[in-house]
């Protein structure tokens, strides 16, 4: 079991949750959810957030197994630097799109 699959599957137990109960609160099966807990599934930052939301914890609690503040905060800074690389990715990707509309005559 990996280690994210261990942090869900306490922050479930300390909820007092089944397997089936958390699934049923996340809107997928029991298999797929057990497949989260034991680590055959890869998560996506999508899912990681709603069981984070649906569960009442920190992200960095699933992930680590604590939440350290101070750990947040710097994990916050990378995350926003990514999103300002990933927007202005996003705005040259709309540039092109237009120049592309230009071109065609649209």
């Amino acid at each position: 079991m990996n280690a994210v699959g261990e942090n869900i599957k306490k922050s479930r137990i300390e909820l007092g949750l089944s397997q089936a109960q958390a699934a049923k609160m996340l809107q997928i099966s029991t298999p797929a959810f057990c497949k989260i807990e034991t680590g055959q599934t890869d998560l996506n930052v999508s899912r990681l957030l709603q069981i984070a939301k649906v569960f009442k914890v920190k992200v960095d609690r699933l992930l680590y197994g604590t939440t350290n503040k101070a750990d947040s905060s710097e994990e916050i800074n990378v995350l926003k630097a990514e999103l300002l690389v990933k927007d202005e990715e996003l705005n040259k990707l709309r540039k092109k799109i237009i120049d592309l509309y230009d071109k065609l005559g649209m």
